[in-house]
């Protein structure tokens, strides 16, 4: 209850899916979760059709995980919403009894799965799109989870503006220009996270958002 309403124009400018029902936020970019894996070490008919699936006995010690990460911590929420407590815990419980990995941050993942130290990871999808940038040549590829699996889910970074901002006008046009072409043009090219103003160019070298059947859960 502490969020000012944004303007319509604002809000306006992006599919329902990624504003507040209540007018209050407005998604600014989306990252993908995905599986990163070691080419060398993983064939594709080892990759799971769920990322449930990562508890089973075959994948133990080859999955790293970042706990501490808030993007995991995201997808363990989404999953709490969508599976309920007790299912995503049995996950969590399967994960840590697979002695899957830790790692500090999503970075490290790539940079160890890349080195073959570790065969997959959890991660979001632009992670390993900068570490190509530097070396093309890294035997590393993201797997998207089909049909609409939890584990490839599009998370939403979104603005907002405070009740109690002392520049509520600054504020409503800062959110403003995050969506305009411009800053949506610029997360898209700079960072490889994907805009969510429709008609803005995808980041290059990926998959359009349209056609990954990403899971979109219902913030």
């Amino acid at each position: 209850g502490r969020l000012a309403p944004l303007e319509s124009a604002t809000l306006e400018r992006l599919d329902p899916d990624f504003r507040g029902t209540n007018g209050t936020w407005a998604g600014v970019t989306g990252r993908v979760r995905v599986l990163i894996y070691n080419t060398d070490a993983v064939s594709p008919d080892e990759l799971p059709a769920s990322v449930l699936d990562l508890t089973d006995p075959k994948y133990a010690g080859r999955v790293a995980v970042a706990p501490n990460n808030g993007s995991f911590q995201d997808f363990v929420t989404a999953m709490r919403g969508q599976l309920g407590d007790e299912e995503t815990l049995a996950w969590l419980e399967g994960m840590a009894e697979n002695q899957s990995p830790n790692y500090a941050k999503n970075s490290a993942i790539v940079d160890a799965v890349s080195r073959g130290e570790v065969d997959m990871g959890l991660v979001n999808h632009y992670y390993l799109v900068q570490a190509l940038e530097e070396d093309p040549n890294i035997a590393a590829v993201n797997y998207t989870f089909p049909d609409g699996d939890l584990g490839s889910m599009l998370i939403v970074s979104a603005a907002a503006v405070l009740d109690t901002s002392n520049h509520p006008d600054a504020a409503q046009e800062l959110v403003a220009f995050l969506l305009s072409d411009e800053a949506q043009s610029l997360a898209a090219e700079a960072d490889s996270e994907y805009p969510l103003v429709a008609g803005i160019p995808q980041p290059s070298g990926l998959t359009p958002l349209s056609q990954l059947a990403a899971s979109v859960v219902d913030l």
